[in-house]
């Protein structure tokens, strides 16, 4: 027998989780347990009593450890439940399986580049090789923007836009020290992106970060589609302006000549986010996501998956899924550099989750992390990156990046997504140019608040109405239409440039 007021993940868990608000005396009656004071909606509520120190279960995972005895029908959370170290089984590749990829794969209507690269826009892009020069590159895309001037791109209709990428380093940094060197691949794996007909990379002059040492290690040379130019040589601010503006404008006409065609899906590689979850999040967005990235893999697409502080103990389900020992080792090295990374900060793996997340019910960075691995699917693991590195593995693969979403999705889409999927339980206003970003709402309520920034309402899964896999064939057709070229909710808002922050690591000199 079934509750329509709460939601059990699976059977051997300690918790259930509260579809609504639920108030002291209400009967359980699936599980027998008459809940003790308020619930709110995304809480867990636990079915049996819980002695002080045992582990506490959900998704037959441990979420954490009980300070305290817990009642049955008690409210779970930050008051009695935290975050404890346990033992993992890698199992490294035991769990692999044979994928059932599809004769014929699904199509979009994709741009196909002169060197044979499919990209899902078609912008021109201004980058920037320090912070100093920032200012002349967001002059430069502003003449053209369609919102203040336009006029300016009337006549190329098959432009999506000019826009300024910028960043707050590229100086006072080691010239010789893995920060620089990770900046230089994040924008070297922008200006190879094929979401660009054609980019400049702005300086100063003087920087730590020089356009030549950038060439050189991301094997970039200048052309008809790579401009650089620096702010000292070309003669200040309005000079360097007025020249970047020349030549995007010499350079629209040839970015306009593109069309469309039928291309296979297996040219997506969507980039994996979620932000601001919540209780629903490893119920609904994330599972049907999930979905949808197993047909994208079938189809022969490429999905990342990344967030490491997010996959932390859970990682032992992905190490299964790898399909060598070495790929499995891999991850886990990328997880003990993270615990020794935020020890050498003094900071702590289970510093995640944040406000708003405890705030939707989730405790613990472990419970965290077992309802975002589940945005991976089930299909097997083929390779892991670090952070913005090409990826040149299809099907399910990891990068290794912060959790925080913009220097995540940073990560990337300068390794060559060119679709992000976010899901959100809180609500999250976000975009990631050049490559648009689909938002998943994991719950109905959010989706009537804030559909205005939603593209597709996950809750009809909390809701009955939808199963995770009808779902996930909706998002799979999503992502097909929106490669196709139709707008995101984000990129009618004009989200997407302030969203590049490439990750920042090492002593700012």
């Amino acid at each position: 027998m079934s509750d329509p007021s709460i939601i059990r993940i699976h059977p051997a868990d300690d918790v259930v989780i509260a579809r609504q608000q639920l108030v002291g005396g209400t009967v359980l009656a699936s599980e027998g347990v008459t809940v003790i004071g308020l619930v709110p909606p995304g809480h867990k509520i636990a079915v049996r009593a819980i002695a002080a120190g045992a582990p506490v279960r959900r998704y037959n995972q441990i979420i954490g450890t009980a300070k305290q005895p817990i009642a049955a029908g008690q409210h779970v959370h930050t008051h009695n439940l935290e975050f404890s170290s346990f033992a993992r089984d890698y199992a490294a590749s035991t769990g692999t399986h044979s994928t059932a990829y599809v004769d014929t794969p699904a199509t979009f209507m994709g741009i196909r580049r002169a060197d044979g690269r499919i990209a899902t826009r078609n912008y021109i892009g201004v980058l920037t090789s320090v912070n100093c020069s920032a200012t002349v590159a967001r002059a430069i895309a502003d003449h053209f923007r369609r919102d203040i001037h336009p006029e300016a791109l009337a006549k190329y209709p098959n432009v999506d836009g000019v826009i300024a990428l910028t960043h707050g380093a590229g100086c006072a940094t080691d010239s010789a020290g893995e920060p620089l060197q990770i900046l230089r691949r994040t924008l070297g794996g922008y200006a190879k992106h094929a979401n660009f007909a054609a980019i400049l990379v702005v300086g100063l002059g003087c920087e730590t970060n020089q356009i030549s040492g950038l060439m050189e290690q991301e094997s970039l040379a200048t052309g008809t589609q790579f401009h650089t130019f620096n702010i000292q040589e070309t003669g200040g601010t309005a000079k360097t302006v007025a020249h970047g503006i020349e030549l995007v404008q010499w350079l629209l006409e040839e970015a306009n000549r593109v069309q469309r065609e039928p291309v296979s899906a297996a040219h997506i590689t969507v980039g994996l986010q979620c932000g601001g979850s919540d209780g629903y999040s490893g119920i609904s967005a994330n599972p049907a996501l999930g979905a949808a990235v197993d047909r994208l893999v079938r189809h022969g697409g490429t999905a990342i998956l990344s967030e490491t502080p997010e996959i932390y103990g859970g990682e032992h389900l992905l190490t299964r899924r790898a399909v060598t020992p070495a790929i499995a080792d891999k991850l886990i090295a990328r997880i003990k550099w993270w615990e020794q990374y935020t020890s050498r900060n003094d900071q702590e793996m289970d510093n995640n989750p944040s406000a708003g997340n405890k705030a939707g019910g989730l405790t613990t960075i472990l419970e965290k992390s077992l309802g975002a691995i589940a945005k991976s699917g089930t299909t097997n693991l083929t390779d892991v990156f670090e952070y913005a590195q090409p990826v040149t593995t299809k099907g399910l693969v990891f990068m290794d990046t912060p959790g925080y979403d913009p220097v995540s999705a940073t990560g990337q889409v300068a390794g060559g997504a060119n679709l992000i999927c976010f899901t959100t339980g809180r609500g999250s206003a976000y975009g990631c140019a050049p490559s648009p970003s689909l938002k998943l709402s994991t719950n109905t309520a959010l989706w009537v608040k804030q559909e205005d920034d939603i593209d597709i309402n996950c809750g009809e899964v909390i809701d009955g109405s939808a199963s995770i896999d009808e779902m996930g064939e909706r998002i799979f057709q999503l992502m097909l239409r929106t490669a196709s070229g139709a707008k995101t909710k984000s990129e009618v808002h004009g989200y997407g440039q302030n969203e590049f922050v490439p990750w920042a690591l090492g002593a700012v000199m």
